[in-house]
């Protein structure tokens, strides 16, 4: 995983409240062995309709969704995370998300935003027609209209965005530990590694009639 310090570039102004993850990503295209290419089902329904904004040439490519409140609610499928990251969305901003579908966008580098209504309204406005940033290091949304919002993010998720770590990373970041871990065991009980040591261990009232 990418780290993600600072996103910054265009953004979706959408603001839709109650988006569930079957219209992040319809059931059919759940079918699929691999992340690439969900991007081209991502918000299907909603692209289907004439002048919607995923297809506006104006937000191509943009890394930053700003939507309505409770987004991501629905069944737990990953896929609705898959989706927006082969899309190109690297943080989406919301009054509240679903815990499912936030815990999800943190273990595949989408940093969930969450911002007063005001903030949101203030934020699609400012979309239409210019940028925003997300900065993890100073924890805020600006513009470039000197708009700032302060947003809160678990330490320990905010620590892993920024370091480039889901759930394999942090594990590979403990190899070391683990391995000097897996030698003691190895050395204390052999057996366990599949070494032998209980050859010729009598086992008390064996044969006895």
């Amino acid at each position: 995983m990418e780290p993600v310090i600072k996103v910054e570039g265009r953004a979706y102004p959408w603001g839709a409240k109650n988006i569930d993850t079957d219209i992040i990503i319809p059931a059919h295209w759940l079918k699929t062995t691999t992340r690439e290419g969900l991007g081209r089902g991502a918000f299907e329904t909603v692209r289907a309709q004439p002048g919607n904004i995923f297809d506006d040439p104006r937000y191509a490519g943009a890394p930053v969704l700003v939507a309505g409140d409770n987004f991501g609610c629905g069944s737990s499928r990953e896929h609705a995370a898959w989706a927006l990251a082969d899309l190109g969305i690297k943080a989406v901003i919301a009054p509240s998300f679903s815990d499912i579908f936030s815990g999800n966008a943190f273990k595949n580098g989408i940093v969930p935003v969450v911002l007063p209504q005001e903030a949101i309204d203030r934020l699609v406005e400012v979309a239409t027609t210019d940028e925003i940033t997300v900065d993890l290091e100073t924890m805020t949304v600006t513009t470039p209209f000197q708009d700032r919002f302060p947003f809160e993010l678990d330490a320990f998720r905010r620590a892993c965005l920024m370091q480039g770590l889901d759930e394999i990373g942090m594990t590979l970041a403990k190899d070391t530990a683990i391995s000097k871990y897996e030698s003691g065991v190895a050395a204390a009980r052999p057996w366990i590694a599949g070494r032998g040591g209980h050859e010729g261990t009598a086992v008390e009232g064996a044969g006895r009639t």
